[in-house]
């Protein structure tokens, strides 16, 4: 940075003036030569401006459009039903603008991030009528054409800005001490959304705490009776009143919360809802249990504070029929409770725990806790809590779901949890909770608490079945760090106690060396033939359609009217339980194509192509950014578009035994530090830092103090640390010796027709967790995020060392039978040892076929070596294959194609 653009932003200040004013006297500033106003006045210009100079994205925000989209943009009325509002800045001074939804998909395949360096932006004037902001006089633009300067690099903006406190940057157009609104600027939406969700909360308008004063009584309340004189009623005597059509009770609610859902978003382009939330409650008193449904603007006060385990105090209150007597799926009559911001204004207070009186007889939180060794006992589709501690958290990823309210990208990751009980692994495909803090950090080595959690599995043949857990609406998460695992009642039951139990044994050296974090991750594995491939995707359609229609008749519980027992647990259908069950049968190379090209950023999708292999390289672990070391191309003349034979780069090859026990790298474990009891020192978190830190190498040597210690025993500890006086009363060397003359490769397939990468990209190797920097990354796993004070530098994720169960992955090249489309696909198989890409348990001979089709080398012999597998490749010569494809857009155009099976097609 220039000495003359490091005082930029203090030169922007100029008290008692207009900030178009002070800028105009400094000709440096890039925004005030593209908006130069005559006078003060602020007469605005009537066309668009283009600006030539270099301006940074250091903000996007999403949300949704309403019905006045057609006001603002006419000619994009087909569109999609997302606007993103962003902040650029010329490094002077700061603007707020809308992106025009034809620059959309740069936005979606995260082509346009945050950081990211713009040329040649296009502005398209707002005017008085269209501008909804009104009394803030910030102007505002639509920003209608933008290039992405990609020889400036993704770091561009954090370059720019290193070391300077954007918070503290004037906006262009304000003076001095004067903020925009952070509203929408296109649409009535009284909060953004998250940037790649629909189910987790954003912004500061989400309260954490529950508000101080009880809400002010409307105007349709003028005439209720004074709540000091309100009787205390009971959920049997509000239900039986209402049953009786008699008028509505009046009468305050003491219940205790038993369970609660994630966040329902249900805003539509077409509805003018400023804010279409709701949430669902499922309390109890004495006398029976009832859903309560939290509307609109008090999810936004009081999300945040309620929790399973709450007592609330509720008046003004809404009864009406339940969703599930509606739809005539229950035979006896029920209620729901709805809470409303008006007609009538909703009260609602929370008891605090020393002021809940035993005489109300309120029902203790329930909780169903089964350990890893009942779980392999317990019927699909069961749904329990389960406590753990984290060995491995995959790469987030969103899949498309589709349903009844059409189709909706949902994020998720899948963890595996470990309680000592048995030597499966606990595997959780764990979507959004509407916990966005607590996901954020999960990482190896922290226990977490997964509630009402369902059993799920499939049954490739007779002799093999997978199970894994995964989400219902009611799922709640909590985790080592979050500070609930001290307070929570869970910690005083058997199960927990038994887990913190064997917590305190785990020899934290090893567990470490087992911890990986991030990469791709493929569960449950795919049936070994194609007949049982196809067998197994209709018999799972037909599941996934009976477990619908079962999830959604129990989606709301029902009060029994009796003081014990309570109701059954609730199960709500899985975001991703259908994923399956939509994805399309063979299609064409062509159809491939235009598939993956609608994939938005980290959307995954599974594809079957017929195809044969025209080529098959290895490239060795930590050379994926520049060789790969062998190859071998079929013999067969090439068609137009297919890649030429490559000549094989000479060879020197020392080969040693491969042991068929998962490999450690000696003196690389924990990056570089001998791991010791409660010695995790952990790095600085990438969240809302108040200024960008200095992008260099002495950032990374400096990450590891800046957090407490940690360990497992701490994290056991965390369940003993409130009223334990209480709680008893309640009861081969990985340095490889195969040395290879190589050959450099293009990070993308050289071939500009092809799909896929020639190499794995970095966020495809998994990566060994590094305790001294958890915070970092976890976050470089992550999603991009939404603002450049939480983006890290691009290359952050390769300062991590890749996990000890990578080795190096092949490239088969494959062409599509139908239309000799060419596809780069990645081969990454399981081997015997290998505790992440555990191989399919049935040993077969190692040969090309059998090891396309189970995924995996035999898990009864050593694999074979790359150069010596890389010598078998002739089998593969004019064989043809069903291949099964797993496509995931990385994002800045980067498409990762993985090829998990490949099956031989018979005449």
């Amino acid at each position: 940075m220039t000495e003359g653009n490091s005082h930029s932003a203090s030169r922007c200040f100029f008290f008692g003036a207009k900030m178009a004013v002070t800028v105009a006297c400094r000709p440096g500033c890039v925004l005030q030569r593209t908006f130069s106003w005559p006078n003060a006045g602020f007469p605005r210009p009537t066309s668009s401006r283009t600006c030539r100079g270099p301006l940074f994205l250091i903000s996007i925000e999403r949300y949704a459009k309403d019905l006045g989209f057609g006001i603002y943009f006419p000619e994009a009325i087909h569109a999609s039903d997302n606007l993103y509002d962003a902040t650029v800045s010329d490094g002077d001074c700061k603007l707020r603008v809308t992106i025009h939804p034809s620059l959309n998909p740069l936005v979606e395949r995260n082509e346009l991030r945050c950081g990211c360096q713009l040329k040649n932006v296009t502005f398209s004037h707002i005017s008085e009528l269209e501008d909804r902001n009104e009394g803030d006089g910030c102007p505002t633009y639509r920003l209608v054409n933008l290039e992405v300067d990609v020889e400036a690099g993704c770091d561009a903006g954090l370059d720019k800005f290193c070391g300077i406190d954007l918070d503290t940057m004037p906006w262009f157009g304000l003076e001095e001490a004067n903020r925009p609104s952070l509203l929408p600027l296109r649409a009535r939406r009284s909060s953004y959304l998250p940037m790649w969700n629909n189910q987790d909360y954003y912004g500061d308008m989400w309260r954490d705490t529950a508000p101080v004063h009880p809400r002010a009584n409307s105007e349709s309340d003028s005439g209720a009776v004074p709540e000091d004189v309100q009787p205390t009623v009971t959920l049997e005597d509000v239900r039986r009143a209402f049953l009786c059509r008699s008028r509505a009770i009046r009468g305050i609610l003491i219940v205790r919360v038993l369970h609660k859902s994630r966040l329902f978003y249900y805003g539509k382009a077409e509805r003018n809802c400023e804010c279409p939330y709701k949430a669902i409650l499922e309390v109890a008193d004495r006398s029976g249990q009832v859903t309560v449904v939290l509307w609109n603007t008090l999810c936004m006060d009081w999300y945040r504070s309620v929790h399973p385990g709450s007592t609330l105090r509720l008046a003004r209150y809404r009864v009406k029929e339940s969703y599930n007597s509606r739809m005539g799926e229950k035979e006896e009559d029920n209620i729901e409770i709805s809470l409303n911001s008006r007609n009538p204004s909703a009260d609602i207070s929370i008891i605090p725990k020393m002021d809940v009186l035993p005489q109300w007889h309120l029902p203790h939180t329930p909780y169903t806790f089964h350990c890893g060794k009942e779980i392999l006992s317990c019927l699909l589709g069961s749904t329990f809590d389960i406590i753990g501690v984290v060995v491995f958290v995959g790469r987030a990823e969103r899949t498309r779901n589709k349903d009844s309210q059409g189709a909706e990208l949902c994020e998720y990751r899948w963890l595996r949890l470990d309680d000592g009980t048995t030597d499966q692994p606990i595997m959780v495909k764990l979507f959004s909770t509407s916990q966005p803090e607590v996901h954020s950090n999960i990482h190896p080595l922290s226990v977490l608490v997964c509630t009402d959690v369902q059993l799920l599995g499939v049954t490739p043949d007779r002799a093999t079945s997978f199970q894994y857990l995964t989400n219902t609406s009611l799922t709640q998460v909590y985790c080592t760090g979050s500070g609930h695992h001290s307070a929570m009642p869970y910690r005083r039951l058997h199960p927990v106690r038994r887990f913190i139990q064997w917590l305190q044994t785990v020899d934290e050296s090893r567990a470490l060396g087992r911890a990986v974090i991030g990469g791709f991750f493929t569960y449950p594995p795919l049936p070994v033939s194609l007949e049982k491939y196809m067998r197994n995707r209709n018999a799972h359609f037909i599941e996934s359609s009976q477990l619908r229609q079962g999830c959604q008749s129990r989606q709301l519980l029902h009060s029994s009217g009796t003081e014990t027992p309570l109701a059954p647990r609730p199960i709500f259908r899985s975001p991703g339980a259908a994923r399956r069950s939509t994805e399309p049968g063979l299609v064409s190379g062509g159809q491939l194509r235009r598939e993956a090209e609608k994939l938005q950023y980290r959307e995954r999708r599974t594809f079957a192509i017929q195809a044969t292999v025209t080529a098959v390289s290895h490239v060795r672990a930590g050379e994926e950014e520049g060789s790969a070391l062998t190859d071998w191309t079929t013999q067969s003349t090439p068609t137009s578009g297919a890649p030429a034979a490559r000549p094989s780069p000479p060879i020197s090859i020392t080969l040693s035994p491969r042991s068929p026990r998962l490999r450690v790298r000696q003196g690389q474990l924990g990056c570089g530090r001998s791991p010791k009891r409660r010695l995790f020192c952990s790095a600085e978190t990438p969240r809302k830092r108040p200024a960008l830190p200095l992008h260099s190498t002495q950032q990374t040597d400096a990450e590891g103090d800046s957090e407490r210690d940690f360990s497992l025993w701490d994290a056991s500890m965390e369940f003993l640390d409130k009223n334990e006086e209480e709680d008893e009363s309640d009861e081969e060397d990985s340095g490889s010796s195969v040395s290879f003359a190589t050959v450099p490769t293009s990070p993308v397939s050289p071939h500009g027709s092809q799909l896929g990468l020639a190499r794995a990209a970095r966020e495809t190797f998994p990566r060994r967790f590094c305790a001294q920097r958890r915070a970092v990354q976890t976050a470089a796993v992550g999603l991009q995020p939404g603002c450049l004070q939480e983006t890290l530098p691009r290359g952050k994720l390769d300062t991590f060392v890749t996990a000890d169960c990578y080795d190096g992955h092949y490239t088969l090249i494959l062409r599509a039978l139908t239309d000799s489309v060419m596809i780069d696909a990645l081969f990454l198989p399981g081997s015997p040892g290998n505790l992440h890409w555990c191989p399919y348990p049935h040993p077969h001979n190692n040969s090309w076929e059998a090891i396309l089709s189970h995924g995996s080398f035999s898990p009864s012999s050593p694999p074979p070596a790359p150069s010596d597998l890389i010598a078998m490749a002739m089998q593969l010569t004019s064989q043809r294959l069903v291949c099964v494809l797993e496509v995931c857009q990385l994002g800045g155009g980067r498409l990762e194609v993985v090829l998990i099976r490949a099956f031989p097609l018979r005449d």
